[in-house]
């Protein structure tokens, strides 16, 4: 129960059992070797015959003097938080009672996957081995043999009775202060598994196309190719059509020009499929369709035998992508999202490769911008191009530099999207309003509630229909 502080609990228990027989129980020492089973405690104090009456005892009046006063650890919560946040289970693993173990997990307002009472040596193992568990957290030598024999990481805390030097010589990998620290470490630990994995995975590959749309996940996948199988057995391919704005087509080649990796730029018609004109709530499947039906023949021509797209972990969960279901048709590949790397690992990893793209802000399709039910045509694409160029530069006039920027085409009406610390200063810009009227809108407005990626999705009445 390396989540919390059980002593105070423990202690009281053990005073009421030694005033119920008259029978001298150090509690202070007691308290200072938690971890072995109960009755190995109690044989301390009590005659063989009386151990296991005393255990019964013990644990028929813990809820009433072990609960309540016993606090959660330093990081307990943020320790269980990283794991479930990052799509992982937790199993606590105990040589209490299991019912007693549950009610300070309810009483602390902690819920994790399971909870496994009953247990410690060989059963701590095998508990380990059935919730399959790669990591296993405890504070005493038991609990570090117990995770190498499962074959889970060992991860010694030293918040119980051993010492940092006692769990690196019962076989410790890794051993932290304090559970505070155990929710950083997580998150180090994740990303460097999950970037070995993306490594194995495209070396495996001998060679690659990558569907580079200039962003960051794609770019960081194409980086990633070439560190995996070097720059000569990686092209990267950037689709040019009307939806492509036009400072991403340049800032993609000068990158994959840095990476040293051949960058070919073929023509996608989307345009000419009716879905995608159409443009209702399932326009991304077609448009992916397309880069995929004119990447997997380009890709055969150059004798590389696969195409990855730029997918990632979080997009999986995201509830609303046609356009994965379209490239999972044509048998793309998404590295990324199977080595289980989210957005944030992927800016984070990118910042440590040196990856001007680390920070970039998203730069959906010119498509994006325009409400669905409202035909998709190169005029429109091309004013809204065009509107984004023009309150870009207006801002910066301004001396406003914004991040992320979006001006939506609601058919009669333009809506302008900035970072929302910038709403103000662009409902107040004559050169913003103008500049859009320029591209081509006669009415314009600036959302109150500044940029929000996806924000023409909560347009539609049911985004599901479109999976």
């Amino acid at each position: 129960m390396t989540l919390i502080d059980s002593r105070p609990g423990i202690a009281a228990v053990m005073r009421q059992l030694s005033a119920e027989t008259g029978v001298f129980i150090d509690v202070d020492l007691v308290v200072t070797r938690l971890g072995p089973p109960l009755d190995l405690e109690l044989a301390h104090w009590f005659p063989a015959d009386q151990v296991s009456v005393m255990a019964d005892r013990f644990r028929a009046i813990y809820p009433a003097l072990a609960i309540e006063p016993v606090p959660l650890l330093p990081g307990a919560v943020q320790a269980l938080a990283a794991v479930h946040e990052s799509g992982g289970q937790s199993v606590v693993i105990t040589a209490k009672f299991a019912p007693n173990a549950q009610l300070h997990m309810e009483h602390l307002g902690l819920a994790p996957t399971a909870v496994e009472g009953w247990r410690f040596g060989d059963g701590k193992t095998a508990a380990l081995r059935e919730h399959a568990a790669s990591v296993y957290v405890g504070d005493h030598e038991a609990d570090m043999v117990s995770a190498k024999t499962a074959g889970a990481l060992a991860v010694g805390v030293v918040s119980g009775a051993h010492t940092a030097d006692e769990l690196w010589a019962a076989g410790a990998d890794v051993v932290l202060g304090s559970l505070t620290d155990f929710a950083p470490w997580y998150a180090e630990h994740l990303l460097e598994g999950r970037l070995a994995d993306l490594h194995e995975r495209l070396a495996a590959l001998g060679s690659v196309v990558i569907a580079f749309s200039g962003g960051a996940d794609s770019a960081f996948l194409l980086a990633a190719a070439v560190r995996a199988l070097g720059p000569y057995h990686v092209v990267a391919a950037t689709a040019v059509s009307a939806s492509l704005p036009a400072s991403e087509l340049a800032a993609a080649s000068a990158f994959a020009t840095e990476l040293g990796v051949r960058h070919v730029t073929p023509r996608t018609y989307e345009m000419a499929r009716d879905g995608y004109r159409a443009n209702a709530g399932d326009r991304c499947y077609f448009c992916k369709a397309e880069l995929l039906d004119v990447l997997r023949p380009a890709a055969a021509v150059l004798a590389v035998e696969h195409v990855a797209t730029g997918s990632n972990a979080d997009d999986a969960v995201s509830g609303f992508r046609p356009g994965m279901r379209a490239a999972a048709e044509r048998g793309a590949l998404t590295p990324l999202l199977d080595a289980g790397l989210t957005k944030a690992q992927i800016r984070l990893a990118s910042q440590r490769w040196g990856l001007r793209t680390w920070d970039k802000p998203a730069a959906a399709c010119l498509s994006s911008r325009i409400a669905y039910g409202i035909e998709i045509t190169r005029e429109r694409l091309v004013r809204v191009d065009q509107a984004e160029a023009g309150v870009r530069s207006a801002l910066a006039a301004e001396g406003v530099e914004v991040r992320n920027l979006r001006v939506r085409d609601l058919g009669d009406v333009a809506r302008v999207e900035v970072d929302a610390r910038f709403v103000a200063a662009a409902s107040g810009s004559a050169g913003v309003l103008a500049a859009v009227r320029e591209a081509g809108f006669d009415q314009v407005e600036v959302d109150p509630r500044g940029f929000r990626s996806g924000a023409m999705n909560e347009l539609l009445s049911d985004p599901q229909q479109y999976r």
